[in-house]
């Protein structure tokens, strides 16, 4: 069967590998949608340390059964759709012991650690899939990557009337944006155009900063009464919005790391003291912050005031038979690009 490999730093191409065959407790995937995710784009470029090549990229999966092995529960029948959780867990690690399995020390993510989901078939343990024939297709491949910003409001414990500052706005600030407006918060997003501030607009942000014409502090200033953000989260991962956050943050307020800095970052380290921040990471996401995506995509469709689209979310939709330049276009157009969906 076909699959799409990343062989080299701006190099990907078909290649074929063998039919998959499920064993006791897994089943068989048909994948009929992939979003690509920025962990793809920068294994594209050169620039994901934990990527060996050639590596099958994919982690943002939906898709329908096509098979199963024995031991597999009746629930999970050949024609069902699903949401692949991409991640493994050791049980062992100190991440697991406490029940956070999101942050396993050996986790192995499809398309990072192991060959991911932008091939014809996959197999899986079916415990990584969450069933559901609710959704629109296309929207299954949107869950996984909204469940990452879901999670990290969730660690930022985010509360009705806080003010709320999330620092890009691509798909995973997004998710924290829409997560946090959801919990009753006043959103400001913070982005470089209005492309995606817009979007961050429809989906929740009451303010947008436009980070390219605007002074970023000043304007929060402006907009908290001087006061800062109760929680700042940031889903760029460069050094200056690492230590933008900590600016941002209000005093007792709560700073939650989304993106990792490819660079070493400096901070005035006294801030973390005189204001008493919490200052988290996030990572991944657990199975409730999946199916709280799930609860909100689906009321999307019910809602009529507003009527937003998951849609909106998806900035090209490219064939399977084309997916080999998908990395090459959010390369070029990365800016504009929120998420490019793969769909077979």
């Amino acid at each position: 069967m076909k699959a799409l490999m990343i062989s080299g730093v701006d190099a990907c191409a078909f290649g074929e590998c063998p039919e998959p065959t499920p064993a006791d407790g897994e089943v068989v995937l048909a994948v009929r949608h992939v979003g690509l995710c920025g962990s793809d784009l920068a294994t594209f470029k050169g620039l994901n340390p934990l990527v060996s090549l050639p590596r099958i990229p994919g982690h943002e999966i939906g898709g329908e059964i096509v098979s199963v092995g024995a031991g597999v529960p009746p629930d999970y029948a050949p024609g069902r759709r699903a949401i692949v959780v991409p991640y493994t867990s050791c049980g062992t690690c100190p991440s697991c012991r406490k029940g956070r399995v999101n942050a396993c020390r050996s986790n192995r993510t499809l398309g990072v650690q192991q060959d991911g989901g932008l091939t014809e078939r996959i197999r899986l343990p079916y415990g990584k899939l969450i069933l559901n024939d609710t959704l629109a297709p296309r929207h299954l491949a949107l869950v996984e990557p909204l469940s990452v910003g879901f999670h990290a409001v969730a660690r930022g414990r985010v509360a009705a009337g806080e003010t709320v500052v999330v620092l890009g706005c691509g798909m995973i600030g997004l998710g924290a944006v829409a997560a946090a407006a959801h919990r009753g918060a006043r959103v400001i997003a913070v982005d470089l155009g209005d492309a995606k501030t817009s979007l961050a607009r429809r989906f929740g942000a009451a303010q947008t900063i436009d980070a390219g014409q605007d002074d970023v502090m000043a304007r929060i200033g402006e907009l908290t009464g001087g006061d800062g953000a109760d929680v700042v989260f940031e889903a760029v991962g460069t050094p200056q919005t690492f230590t933008q956050a900590i600016d941002i943050a209000g005093f007792s307020g709560r700073v939650v790391y989304i993106g990792y800095a490819k660079e070493p970052v400096s901070y005035k380290t006294q801030f973390f003291n005189l204001k008493e921040l919490d200052i988290m990471g996030s990572r991944n996401a657990t199975a409730d912050d999946f199916k709280a995506v799930i609860g909100y995509l689906e009321g999307l469709g019910r809602s009529t005031t507003p009527s937003i689209s998951p849609d909106e979310l998806i900035s090209r939709v490219i064939p399977f038979a084309e997916a080999d330049t998908a990395l090459p276009i959010w390369a070029r157009d990365r800016a504009t690009t929120v998420k490019i969906v793969i769909e077979f």
